[in-house]
């Protein structure tokens, strides 16, 4: 059977990752933390977003790369994504500011999306379903964030600042073509952030195995069960990034070896990005992977759900690779601050004036 995705496939991808960057040490030093605790959760650094950056700036920034790699003419894109947990306007679209600037409007679908973590893969799957079904010929999803984090909780080890975005065409004009996705969803309360409160809470060590490790497992396997594949088909695998070993973690649950996981690893040097996940671990494994290969991608979100994709990659990717910066690019590209300006670019502290 023909399935709907496979008429499609990505034509463009871009990451960005901010220069800032503050040591899992820092938080150690400033909160008492126990020393093994960023090689516990295998954590070395986290991006930080700068005083002038916020998650709509940082996805702007991704897109431009997806464009910039797409070669299509904006106004071809008929909808733009935006995925997210940290946009910077309660009410008032950041996907229209984006379209705007990329010269995207007006003639184009433009929305916000929440699901936590998966937000953005939400769009993605848009994406698939607006283009296969011949309503456009491109869409664009987008995944960012500037994450959140209680000063103190564990959380702050890894949340960052970072976005990667995606523009969905024709499968003959594309990097690499969907063969299926699959996904799993259920009312599983991991993680939340009521209204007005200023950081997410989290049930701890129920974020994992009922929720991250439930549903990515369920998704992929679901994929699996659809396209009959299994882990030795893939080249390569990417997982929601809450920290380093989760998806090492899955990945092994999953039949994957080790060496097929850390290709799309990014977390232990950019943090958790939240909706960037996934999803610039994803844009990582585009910038390295040759024709012919199989990608499997499972982003995950609180709340819970995940989806879980495969991709095969095409010739077109060597003449799309330079076009653009690299993941890679960005993650050597840093400056380090320490505790107190992380604070005040976080907006964790704040001047009060008369």
């Amino acid at each position: 059977m023909t399935r709907p995705e496979s008429k499609t496939g990505i034509v463009g991808w871009g990451a960005y990752v901010p220069r800032y960057r503050l040591k899992a040490e820092e938080v150690v030093r400033v909160w008492g933390f126990e020393k093994s605790m960023p090689q516990n959760l295998f954590i070395i650094e986290k991006a930080v977003g700068g005083p002038d950056e916020d998650a709509l700036t940082i996805g702007w920034e991704a897109a431009r790369n997806a464009l910039m790699r797409a070669q299509v003419d904006p106004a071809e894109i008929k909808a733009v994504f935006f995925g997210t947990e940290s946009k910077p306007y309660a009410v008032k679209p950041s996907a229209t500011v984006i379209a705007e600037a990329l010269g995207i409007t007006p003639v184009t679908m433009a929305s916000d999306l929440e699901f936590a973590c998966r937000a953005g893969s939400e769009g993605l799957r848009a994406s698939i379903g607006l283009v296969s079904s011949g309503m456009m010929k491109y869409a664009m999803a987008i995944g960012s964030d500037t994450a959140q984090a209680n000063p103190g909780d564990v959380l702050e080890f890894t949340a960052s600042s970072g976005a990667a975005a995606f523009i969905v065409g024709p499968r003959e004009e594309s990097v690499a073509y969907f063969e299926g996705s699959y996904t799993y969803v259920t009312d599983t309360p991991d993680f939340w952030r009521r209204g007005l409160s200023p950081y997410p809470l989290h049930g701890e060590g129920f974020t994992g195995e009922p929720a991250y490790f439930h549903h990515i497992i369920s998704a992929v396997k679901g994929l699996f069960e659809e396209l009959g594949l299994g882990p030795e088909d893939f080249d390569y695998a990417v997982f929601h990034q809450p920290n380093g070993k989760f998806p090492l973690r899955v990945g092994k649950k999953l039949g994957f070896p080790k060496e097929k996981v850390m290709p799309g690893l990014v977390t232990p040097w950019i943090g958790n990005t939240y909706n960037g996940s996934a999803f610039i671990g994803l844009a990582k494994v585009l910038d390295q992977a040759r024709p012919g290969q199989r990608i499997l991608v499972a982003p995950f979100g609180s709340g819970a759900g995940s989806d879980a994709y495969s991709l095969v990659v095409t010739d077109k990717i060597e003449e799309k690779k330079p076009l653009a910066p690299t993941v890679e690019d960005y993650i050597r590209r840093k400056i380090y601050i320490d505790y107190s300006l992380y604070s005040r670019f976080r907006g964790i502290i704040r001047r009060i004036t008369a």
